[in-house]
């Protein structure tokens, strides 16, 4: 892959991480249109651009991570019950990456699922325009938590969006947006510092070749413009467009399904 196709995809992951469209769903349709599937990497350019990702939610809540950290040092009992929840909803997505990698990773090859799965993130991001006005709750309970670390477990497959998912059955069972929001993308720092880890053995090895580099810069562009993304997502929450991805969602996932067709 070369260094400005490597930058291309950084970008598409960076701006659809957090935006719910899917950053998976689209790295796969991108491979496809630009003729790169066999030389980007599967599924550690995949890990490799979300990393940078990674690196872009540390940043934008920082503020938040440091209280968490310093509220777990002096024991206070809300960040504890915080935390506690972030890693039963974590639970879901551990047990899947664990017992169904090799499954995932040929869904990655399958590339008519990434449009199978917009037209499902579609579906949950369409309920939004119900749910999001009534939404009130300052954070999930517990057994809300869970069910939303059970819709993250969903969107290891291609095209079904993690932020999409968490953040509308969030909305549904009635966490206040931006409460929703950083609940999804707390729960996301975890999950995707967990598929690293999986996948280290890929990436190390990765490093070592030409592939480095590329996805060094594929993970440096998402990192810039998921900061962008981010802050773009807080606003369109508050100003209750969130269910308008869905139309978006809907569109791309059938084109896509088409242009696997007709090809």
């Amino acid at each position: 892959m070369d260094a400005l196709t490597a930058a291309l995809l950084g970008l598409v992951q960076g701006v659809s991480e957090f935006l719910p469209i899917s950053s998976d769903g689209h790295l796969v349709i991108f491979e496809q249109l630009l003729g790169v599937g066999e030389e980007a990497g599967g599924l550690s350019f995949v890990i490799a651009v979300h990393v940078g990702s990674l690196l872009a939610l540390l940043l934008f809540y920082r503020l938040r991570i440091t209280r968490l950290v310093r509220g777990l040092m002096t024991r206070d009992a809300a960040v504890q019950a915080d935390i506690a929840k972030l890693l039963l909803a974590s639970l879901p997505a551990v047990v899947v990456g664990l017992t169904l990698k090799e499954r995932v990773e040929a869904a990655f090859q399958t590339p008519w699922m990434a449009g199978a799965g917009l037209l499902a993130t579609g579906c949950f991001l369409i309920t939004t325009k119900r749910t999001l006005p009534a939404a009130r709750a300052a954070s999930p309970s517990y057994a809300q938590a869970f069910a939303i670390g059970c819709a993250q477990a969903l969107a290891v497959l291609p095209g079904v969006s993690r932020s999409g998912s968490t953040i509308a059955l969030a909305l549904a069972l009635g966490v206040a947006p931006l409460a929703a929001a950083e609940f999804s993308f707390l729960l996301g720092i975890l999950a995707i510092a967990g598929a690293a880890l999986l996948d280290l053995p890929d990436l190390v090895a990765a490093g070592t070749t030409t592939a480095g580099g590329p996805m060094l810069l594929g993970a440096a562009v998402a990192a810039a413009t998921g900061l962008l993304a981010l802050a773009l997502l807080v606003r369109l929450l508050a100003s209750q467009k969130f269910h308008a991805f869905a139309y978006y969602c809907w569109a791309a996932g059938a084109a896509f399904l088409a242009y696997c067709w007709l090809r």
